[in-house]
């Protein structure tokens, strides 16, 4: 398993990084039943998801520019058919998903990705790479794992690395919060019919 402290997978795809952040939950479950929670939870299990993300997306409503991105199937796949791409995926380890955007701008979803090697290959500027995945770590004596999330956004040039400077310290209460609520939902799904772990 991860350890709790190096997301190997991560690091391959962004091991450099100009913002991040972290989330980790204990969870009493096989890690088996963690892994598939990852990817059968939907944004209705999630509290305050669905307002979080019209917030984000309330100038591209009121103009009518594009709907609520998420809908009600489950998360993971939504993420896939919204500007995601897998980068990579070991079960019952980790998962890497990768994207690009102008997230700065109130207008306009992230850019289709066809694949990882164009998500690798892509350099324009101002633009921002973002990365984030889904890990776990046994933990010791049989009790679980713990499941931690991390976001990692690379900006290539400095103009564009300032405007998401300004982005990042208004989203990322918001973000946080919600990266918190799709753990917590995870571990619900999880341990929903699980034998208790003692």
């Amino acid at each position: 398993m991860a350890s709790e402290s190096t997301a190997v997978l991560l690091d391959k795809y962004m091991p450099s990084y100009d913002f991040n952040e972290a989330h980790a939950i204990a969870v009493q479950a096989s890690p088996g039943r963690v892994f598939g929670a990852i990817k059968e939870v939907t944004p209705g299990e999630i509290p305050l998801f669905r307002a979080l993300i019209a917030v984000r997306s309330l100038p591209a409503l009121i103009t009518r520019k594009r709907g609520l991105p998420f809908g009600g199937g489950p998360l993971f796949e939504q993420m896939l058919a919204n500007g995601f791409v897998l980068l990579a995926e070991e079960p019952n380890r980790e998962i890497v998903l990768g994207t690009v955007g102008r997230f700065w701008r109130a207008f306009g979803p992230p850019l289709k990705l066809a694949s990882v090697q164009e998500y690798l290959a892509f350099d324009r500027s101002d633009y921002a790479k973002a990365a984030m995945n889904f890990s776990l770590a046994e933990i010791q004596g049989g009790r679980g794992v713990t499941l931690r999330t991390e976001t990692r956004v690379c900006v290539a040039d400095s103009m564009a690395r300032r405007k998401f400077a300004f982005y990042w310290l208004l989203i990322k209460p918001g973000s946080g919060l919600m990266r918190r609520e799709i753990l917590r939902a995870v571990k619900r799904r999880a341990e929903r019919g699980e034998p208790a772990i003692v």
